[in-house]
């Protein structure tokens, strides 16, 4: 089941911004506030020591933190770690690129939407094309060279997308290509960016006891 719940919580018990929150807003503001914070730590509380985490445990940790900032199930999570593992060379690499290739990631990636909650939303209601044709799967694999757009022109002046497009120089990762109005990508996704949030060895070795 996917986690519904307060996302602020998740980030600060992992003391990680992990892309949950809009960029900018008030919400991400109090955020990075509250990072160095623990849910519940307050006052003198803070200065208590924490229990070392058990290997298991940090293997917990990261596979949990991997779920939240892609949005995916504990079983769907699991499906792309056997579907990884069934792969020639290096696991991690292969379930990196598998959670890369979701086309609500990949929206995400583009600049599209603030977030990949925003953007599974705008792919599940039918806002999303694939080669012109409309895809409301947010797990669907995006192959290279097929192109990414919004189905309607509409789209795009929907408030909060507006305002997010026009106050924000989205960092586009190099396995992609975007242009104003659609994106491809245009080489293999690597794990480069999610490398610097999460252990993906950790989350292959929990899967693999």
């Amino acid at each position: 089941m996917r986690y519904t719940g307060p996302r602020n919580k998740i980030a600060r018990r992992e003391n990680l911004d992990l892309g949950l929150k809009t960029s900018g807003s008030k919400a991400h503001a109090s955020l990075f506030k509250k990072l160095n914070i623990k849910p519940g730590q307050h006052g003198a509380g803070r200065g208590k020591r924490r229990r070392k985490d058990t290997e298991h445990a940090k293997q917990l940790r990261e596979k949990q933190k991997l779920a939240y900032m892609f949005g995916v199930t504990e079983s769907k999570l699991k499906q792309y770690f056997k579907t990884a593992s069934r792969k020639k060379g290096n696991t991690a690499i292969h379930l990196g690129e598998l959670l890369e290739r979701r086309l609500d990631n990949v929206v995400y990636r583009l600049g599209y939407t603030p977030t990949r909650a925003a953007a599974r939303q705008l792919v599940n209601h039918g806002h999303v094309n694939v080669n012109e044709s409309i895809v409301s799967i947010a797990s669907y694999q995006v192959r290279n060279g097929e192109k990414i757009e919004f189905a309607k022109k509409e789209t795009r002046e929907i408030p909060y997308i507006a305002e997010f497009q026009s106050q924000t120089d989205a960092i586009i990762p190099e396995w992609l290509t975007a242009k104003k109005t659609s994106g491809t990508i245009t080489s293999t996704p690597d794990n480069s960016i999610i490398s610097q949030q999460i252990n993906l060895r950790l989350v292959i070795e929990f899967y693999s006891r």
